[in-house]
């Protein structure tokens, strides 16, 4: 698998990232094991994970794997922090105290001493900008950080955290796929004047670019489980019905999948290096990587670049803008 440049830091991951989301919740330890293991094994690196999802039990599982299975230094680690919300005297959220005790538990569930990407997981309006950079700050100045990046940032958010930073951010994460293409209005242009990687999540549009909703909703699909229901039910609209169709008619010309022909758009997209792919078990995410051998030829590209122009309400952080809640909830 080909490995990019993270932004403009030395940072090498490869260009295909895999997503702990459904870990601990719609996928077990041992289907875990068996997706990292074929993500290694086709040359991925990097894995982005969180403190929210399952309540820690995806960094639990993947410290798991890390003890018994797959050695750390093959990794590149990404987590988030700043999402949860508690009671208490710290609150929760993006405050110092609360991102710092939020870095030392995910480190102990992983059973590192460090994480090589640590991202702040959305923007906290309850917290001065300040504050929080100084936990990002001290956090890399002491060795348990590598790196740092945003995620679900608007673009005023990235280009003010990017400027006050005392040490560089290296990665935003965005939603970003040809359903949801509003990233390029703000949030990308500031990403790349200050020299940040875009890591897309929900790159297959969540799920309905596959082209599986197309005739209903499986039952053993996200659209039909409680919680993730209408976060891709936001998703299933005429629009989306008519980029499907693209997507589609193009795969088939291409003796592809859906999957890979939406997946290799969004990856080749500039200033994009790594898109997020999340998968149940080993089989789904053998889907995605077919995408690794697949370029979409300048017609079909432009064909999907029209198709999908027509203008999407900036979602502005997860789970605004619709009626879908955050996916980790």
């Amino acid at each position: 698998m080909e490995q990019r440049r993270l932004g403009a830091s030395g940072l090498r991951v490869s260009r295909l990232a895999l997503g702990t989301m459904t870990w601990g919740r719609d996928t077990d330890a041992d289907e875990a094991g068996a997706a990292l293991l074929a993500f290694l094994d086709a040359g991925g690196t990097l894995v982005d994970t969180a403190d929210v999802y399952a309540d820690g039990e995806a960094e639990a599982i993947l410290g798991g794997l890390f003890a018994d299975v797959i050695p750390r230094s093959e990794v590149v680690v990404a987590t988030k922090a700043g999402a949860r919300r508690e009671d208490g005297p710290f609150g929760g959220g993006a405050s110092r105290a609360s991102l710092l005790a939020s870095l030392d538990a995910s480190l102990a569930r992983m059973g590192t001493d460090y994480v090589d990407l640590w991202q702040l997981h959305a923007w906290d309006p309850e917290v001065p900008l300040d504050e929080t950079l100084s936990a990002v700050d001290l956090a890399v100045s002491s060795g348990r950080v590598r790196y740092a990046g945003i995620a679900n940032y608007a673009g005023w958010q990235v280009a003010a955290a990017a400027r006050s930073a005392g040490l560089p951010l290296v990665s935003v994460q965005s939603e970003y796929s040809l359903l949801d293409r509003s990233v390029e209005d703000e949030v990308l242009p500031a990403a790349e004047y200050h020299g940040l990687g875009l890591l897309p999540w929900a790159p297959l549009g969540r799920g309905v670019l596959t082209g599986k909703y197309r005739d209903g909703t499986p039952a053993d699909s996200r659209g039909a489980s409680a919680h993730l229901g209408p976060y891709v039910g936001a998703r299933r609209t005429d629009r989306a019905a008519r980029i499907v169709q693209a997507v589609v008619t193009a795969a088939h010309g291409l003796g592809t999948s859906p999957l890979a022909v939406a997946l290799a758009w969004v990856r080749d997209r500039p200033g994009v290096v790594a898109p997020v792919v999340g998968a149940r078990d080993g089989a789904q995410l053998l889907g995605s990587l077919e995408a690794e051998e697949l370029t979409l030829p300048p017609a079909i590209r432009g064909a999907l670049d029209d198709v999908s122009s027509s203008p999407l309400v900036p979602l502005g952080v997860v789970g605004s803008g619709d009626d879908a809640p955050a996916p980790w909830t």
